[in-house]
């Protein structure tokens, strides 16, 4: 049996080869996110999905909520029951949540809308950030994240969002990513993007949908995430997988921390 070491730099050999995004793991996304979707605009769908829990965990998530944490948990698509296979892809689906106290709707609407200060907010994770266009309630954005694991990732990219008014103490908002180059090289004389759809294939699509409530003399931010990214030969996923799939979670996780953090520096809440 050879070292776990050299196992190791095998895997990362295979996966320093670039993956092709087919049209079949495309269609495959856009079916769950459909399906997703129409979970969403279910009237009998939770605006927030804490509430939907058991009584029981209900009262304890709103109770760590309380006290600063986040609830944060994976999901799963079914459509009308079954599985749906992503050829070559993987998907990551995560819903997350956490309370401000005494901030309100329109303050964290704000906060999510200045995408120009996104690389200061968001930093390390998002580099560099820019508005690229805003025509009412709708952007068109550039995003340049950086992904540290085994390796590090970097990647440009744009995005369409939609915020929405649903009501005087809630708001949402949608954001499909219309284009991921991975950066090879990044900052660097030699800082090349490498051709779309044909790259290490850590993200190949990022769908993100928010959700702003005004209750309990604060406001909840939940942040439910869908990434596509490649799967690994047969013999390294083992390896491999695991990293990969860790990325969104923790993409996710230190978003709504800092969302919190952010909006609790801007309006001195406690």
């Amino acid at each position: 049996m050879r070292p776990l070491f050299l196992v190791l730099l095998t895997a990362l050999a295979t996966s320093a080869q670039a993956a092709d995004l087919q049209p079949k793991t495309v269609a495959a996304f856009d079916r769950y996110v459909q399906a997703t979707e129409r979970r969403m605009a279910d009237p009998a769908e939770p605006f927030l999905r804490v509430d939907g829990l058991p009584e029981a965990q209900r009262k304890a998530a709103l109770a760590a909520l309380g006290k600063g944490e986040f609830v944060i948990d994976s999901l799963k698509t079914t459509d009308a029951g079954r599985n749906i296979d992503i050829p070559d892809g993987l998907i990551h689906h995560w819903v997350g949540v956490v309370f401000v106290p005494g901030a309100n709707v329109n303050q964290a609407v704000a906060l999510l809308q200045d995408y120009d200060q996104h690389g200061v907010i968001y930093k390390p994770n998002v580099a560099r950030s820019k508005l690229i266009e805003r025509d009412g309630d709708r952007f068109k954005i550039y995003l340049r994240f950086f992904m540290k694991k085994i390796r590090t990732g970097v990647v440009n990219s744009e995005h369409e969002a939609l915020f929405t008014r649903n009501g005087p103490d809630r708001a949402s908002s949608r954001i499909y990513s219309t284009r991921i180059a991975q950066v090879d090289e990044p900052d660097t004389t030699n800082e090349r993007e490498m051709p779309v759809g044909r790259d290490d294939g850590y993200i190949w699509r990022l769908n993100s949908y928010w959700r702003f409530l005004e209750r309990d003399k604060g406001v909840y931010v939940q942040c439910e995430s869908i990434t596509l990214s490649r799967d690994f030969p047969f013999g390294t996923g083992w390896i491999l997988k695991p990293f990969t799939m860790s990325i969104p979670r923790d993409t996710l996780s230190f978003t709504l921390d800092t969302t919190r953090k952010w909006l609790q520096g801007r309006t001195g809440a406690k």
